[in-house]
């Protein structure tokens, strides 16, 4: 049986060579929001190494929106600009560029993983943070400052220039972060959104501001390129964001003209205790792309290739968002594929190493 993983997959007029999606990875290396010589390598080897379509870390819309003072970011001409030589050499390599257009909202202002911090003061480069309320995600996390309606304009705006520049960066895919607990999944669930106006309360109320960013966003996108949107489809907490609520969102998104609903979950409680093991997200994937009827891709611990071969040949999701397993070998696609019996087509640099 020829290999579906390994087929070709387009999205309105996009055509991806093959499944195996990048999924966005903060890799803490950026200065000033700069994308450097890391991301050119990073992002590039994944191309290189045979992936459809290679996405950006969540890159923040705004300087407070950044995870920490050391991520990525797209609020100004110079840090489109910088992107351009890697959205080509992606390019140039067969996959294609995405971004992942994000907003940390409570959860800013952090060390990077391996600093060992938690807040970051503003004397050693942090700065005050925001959210739907002034809820801290945990003790050791800056407490927000709850969001007025000017606050969120300011950032529906941001997300619209945000996406003007990716393309001017030479992106072809635009993603909405609305997962993992920052600022579009804070809004969603009502554990970390307490707000009584129009922005909290009912379901319909905390889906607001993700139905504007992606509404903007999707108007300002070419009509040929797919704009995706990430959820975390579960907190894992009673009371809190779910999937039943995930597939509500979708049907209104996939009304919107979003493309794919890119299904990952948690993030937004600290407590919470998730089941990790093989594949424990693709339920929500499964579930989302039937009811809504809306292409979607699975995340969350995928790394063998029958697995993933398994996942888009059952029709379980449309594509696979691999993350450790690329972390872990760039090359992960032309391994794969002889191993389903698909073809992912080496570079000519690297022929002379091909199994034969």
């Amino acid at each position: 049986m020829p290999s579906t993983l390994f087929s070709p997959f387009t999205l309105r007029s996009l055509a991806f060579r093959n499944r195996v999606f990048v999924s966005p990875m903060c890799q803490y290396s950026s200065e000033n929001g700069m994308p450097t010589d890391w991301h050119l390598v990073h992002l590039g080897s994944r191309a290189v190494g045979g992936a459809g379509c290679v996405i950006q870390e969540a890159t923040a819309v705004l300087p407070e929106g950044r995870i920490s003072p050391e991520d990525a970011g797209i609020w100004n001409d110079e840090q489109a600009d910088a992107y351009k030589r890697i959205t080509a050499f992606i390019k140039q390599n067969g996959a294609v560029p995405g971004i992942q257009l994000a907003h940390a909202g409570r959860k800013a202002s952090v060390g990077s993983p391996w600093s060992g911090l938690k807040k970051v003061p503003e004397g050693q480069g942090g700065w005050p943070v925001v959210g739907p309320s002034a809820v801290a995600f945990e003790p050791e996390y800056p407490e927000p400052r709850e969001m007025t309606l000017a606050d969120i304009q300011t950032v529906i705006d941001a997300f619209v220039k945000a996406a003007e520049r990716s393309l001017v960066a030479g992106f072809e895919v635009a993603e909405v972060h609305a997962a993992h607990g920052y600022l579009l999944h804070e809004f969603l669930s009502a554990l970390s959104n307490k707000r009584t106006d129009e922005y909290g309360g009912s379901l319909d109320n905390r889906m607001r501001l993700v139905l504007q960013v992606s509404e903007a966003v999707r108007k300002v996108w070419p009509d040929h390129l797919p704009v995706f949107v990430r959820l975390s489809a579960s907190d894992w907490v009673e009371g809190g964001w779910d999937l039943a609520q995930s597939i509500t969102l979708s049907h209104k998104l996939k009304a919107l003209g979003i493309d794919l609903i890119d299904a990952s979950s948690g993030g937004n409680v600290a407590t919470a205790k998730i089941p990790l093991h093989a594949g424990y997200q693709l339920p929500f994937a499964e579930a989302i792309k039937k009811e809504v009827g809306i292409a979607t891709g699975a995340v969350g611990l995928i790394t063998s290739p029958e697995q993933a071969e398994q996942i888009v040949t059952t029709g379980q999701a449309d594509v696979v968002l691999l993350a450790r397993a690329l972390l872990a070998d760039p090359y992960w696609p032309l391994h794969a594929a002889p191993v389903v019996h698909g073809d992912a087509p080496w570079p000519q640099q690297y022929e002379r190493a091909k199994p034969r």
